[in-house]
C-alpha cells in the first residue's frame, strides 16, 4: 500500500504553498480586523484555475478530485490565512458539486464556466435558524408560478453572501407532512441574490471576520425552471454531492489549520527560554505538542481516505463525518496546545495563535456539530436506536 503522494497531488500542494505564502499573517491579521475580504489572495488562486478544480474539464475547470480538492485546501489552511483562507475558496468547489452532478446541460454550461474562472461567487442557502440541523423542517418554501417559481424564507450562515451572485437554495416545494418521507419534497435551486428581492445582514462573530457569514432574509424570488438543480422535490438528496465533499474538506482544512498552529508553537518552544533552557526541553511543553502532531497525522489519513472512497464512488458518508470530527478536535487541540506553549504571548493578537485558535474553533460546530456526527455513526454504522 502506497501512502505518498503522487506527482500531481505533490504539484498543487507545491503551486499552493507557494501562493499562499505571499500572503502573511500581517496580511490576514488585517483582513480579519477590518472585516475586509481577501481579495488579492482570492485573485491570485482564481487566476491559477484552482477555484475550478473539481469543475469537469468541458466547462473549463481543472476536472479533479475531492481528494486534489482536499490537499489544496489543506495546505492553504497551514499557512498564515487558516480558514480564512480557506473559506475564500472552498465554497466554490464543494457548493457546485450538485450542480456538477446533477444539474441540467444548460446551467452546467450558462454557471460552470464562470466558477471555475472564480468570476461567479456561490452561497451555500441551507441552514434556518429555527430547524437547524433538522433539515426537513426548513420553512422556506418555493411556490409555482407559471413557468417560474416565488420563493419566501430566510436564510443563515450563509458563507460569502456579500460577493456571490447566486445562491444554492434548498427550498420547500412539498409541504413536510404531505411527504412519505421528511427529507422528501425539497428542491435545489441556483439562485439570483437579486437585491430587489433579498436582503443581506451580516453576522459578526468569534472568528473568521475577514469571510463574511450572513442571514439572508427572501421576499417574493422569482427562480426560472431553468435554475432548478437535477428533481423537482429531490433536492436533499442531490445536496449530499455538496454537503460529503464538504466534511471531507472542512477535515483537510482543521488539519492544515493545526499543522500551523503547531510549527509557531514548536517554533517558540526551541527559541524561547526560561530558567536558562528552551521551554521544549519540558516535558510539560513536548509531550501536548507531540501527542498534537500524532493526532494531526491520523487525521489527515482519514480525510483522504474519505476522499479516496468519495472519488471513486463508494460510501463516503461515514467516512466524512468521522474525518470532519476528528480532524477538527486534533485542529482545535493543537491550537490551544500552541496558546498555552505561548503562554501570555499566545493571547496577543500579534502573534497570531489567537486567531488560528477562534477560526478552528468553528470546525467542532461546523457544518455539522461533532454531537451529531457521533449520533450518525452511532446510528448508521453501529446500528445503535436513534436517539433523536
Amino acid at each position: 500500500m502506497d501512502f505518498s503522494l503522487d506527482s500531481e497531488l505533490e504539484g498543487i500542494r507545491h503551486e499552493a504553498r507557494r501562493l499562499a505564502d505571499q500572503f502573511d499573517d500581517d496580511y490576514w491579521r488585517r483582513c480579519d480586523e477590518e472585516h475586509a475580504f481577501p481579495w488579492d489572495y482570492y485573485n491570485a488562486f482564481a487566476a491559477g484555475g484552482w477555484a475550478g478544480i473539481v469543475v469537469p474539464e468541458a466547462y473549463g475547470g481543472g476536472g479533479l478530485g475531492i481528494t486534489h480538492a482536499g490537499v489544496l485546501l489543506g495546505t492553504v489552511a497551514h499557512s498564515a490565512g487558516c480558514q480564512a483562507a480557506a473559506s475564500a475558496l472552498h465554497i466554490s468547489i464543494f457548493g457546485m458539486g450538485p450542480v456538477i452532478h446533477h444539474g441540467s446541460e444548460e446551467l452546467k454550461q450558462r454557471t460552470l464556466p464562470p466558477t471555475a474562472t472564480g468570476e461567479l461567487h456561490v452561497s451555500f442557502g441551507v441552514t434556518e435558524d429555527d430547524a437547524g440541523t433538522d433539515t426537513s423542517r426548513i420553512r422556506t418554501a418555493a411556490k409555482r408560478d407559471g413557468d417560474r417559481w416565488i420563493i419566501n424564507g430566510k436564510k443563515i450562515w450563509n458563507t460569502k453572501a456579500q460577493q456571490a451572485q447566486k445562491i444554492l437554495l434548498l427550498a420547500r416545494t412539498t409541504p413536510r407532512e404531505e411527504c412519505a418521507k421528511p427529507l422528501q419534497g425539497m428542491t435545489l435551486f441556483l439562485a439570483d441574490l437579486d437585491p430587489d428581492y433579498v436582503e443581506i445582514r451580516e453576522i459578526e462573530k468569534l472568528g473568521r471576520a475577514a469571510v463574511n457569514s450572513n442571514e439572508v432574509f427572501i421576499h417574493d424570488l422569482p427562480v426560472k425552471d431553468a435554475d432548478v438543480v437535477g428533481e423537482v422535490g429531490r433536492g436533499f438528496y442531490h445536496l449530499l454531492d455538496g454537503l460529503n465533499p464538504e466534511r471531507i474538506v472542512i477535515a483537510s482544512e482543521a488539519v492544515g489549520i493545526g499543522r500551523q498552529a503547531l510549527d509557531k508553537a514548536v517554533h517558540y518552544a526551541k527559541e524561547r527560554e526560561v530558567f536558562d533552557r528552551p521551554i521544549g526541553q519540558n516535558q510539560a511543553i513536548a509531550h501536548p505538542l507531540a501527542d498534537s502532531y500524532s493526532e494531526l497525522e491520523a487525521a489527515e489519513l482519514l480525510w483522504q481516505k474519505a476522499a479516496w472512497a468519495y472519488d471513486t464512488g463508494q460510501n463516503s458518508g461515514a467516512l466524512a463525518n468521522m474525518a470532519k470530527y476528528r480532524a477538527s478536535e486534533a485542529g482545535f487541540r493543537a491550537c490551544d496546545r500552541a496558546i498555552q506553549t505561548l503562554g501570555g504571548m499566545g493571547y496577543a493578537k500579534e502573534c497570531n495563535v489567537e486567531r488560528y485558535w477562534r477560526e478552528s474553533r468553528l470546525h467542532r460546530i461546523a457544518p455539522i456539530s461533532n454531537e451529531m456526527i457521533l449520533n450518525f455513526v452511532s446510528e448508521h454504522v453501529l446500528g445503535l436506536p436513534r436517539s433523536y
